[in-house]
């Protein structure tokens, strides 16, 4: 069974950066794409960046320009660059890797951006 597991997470004041990283508990393959989705309080999940096999990236609006999505290996399969970081920014923050079969999930990191 593949457990994700996100880092990365954690208090950081506005204008501020971080990076996000997800690792698997096994190797993944038969990958398709893989995301960053977030949830802030009293709000929907909503998806953050995407980047497919191919490696196209596609972004919410209200991160554009802001944060990167990157591939890594099959041990590591996504990460994400956060710079400029705004209070709105503020929520959980899931990996998910989708292969042709299943969603792998992780369990969330906190990322608060507050002065």
């Amino acid at each position: 069974q593949v457990q994700l597991v996100e880092s990365g997470g954690g208090l950081v004041q506005p204008g501020g950066s971080l990076r996000l990283s997800c690792a698997a508990s096994t190797s993944i393959f038969s990958i398709i794409a893989m995301g960053w989705y977030r949830q802030a309080p009293g709000k929907e999940r909503e998806l953050v960046a995407i980047v497919t096999n191919g490696s196209s990236t596609s972004y919410a609006d209200s991160v554009k320009g802001r944060f990167t999505i990157s591939r890594g290996n099959a041990k590591n399969p996504v990460y994400m660059q956060m710079n400029s970081l705004k209070p709105e920014d503020t929520a959980v923050y899931w990996c998910n890797v989708r292969t042709t079969t299943k969603d792998y999930w992780g369990q969330g990191t906190q990322v608060t951006v507050s002065s």
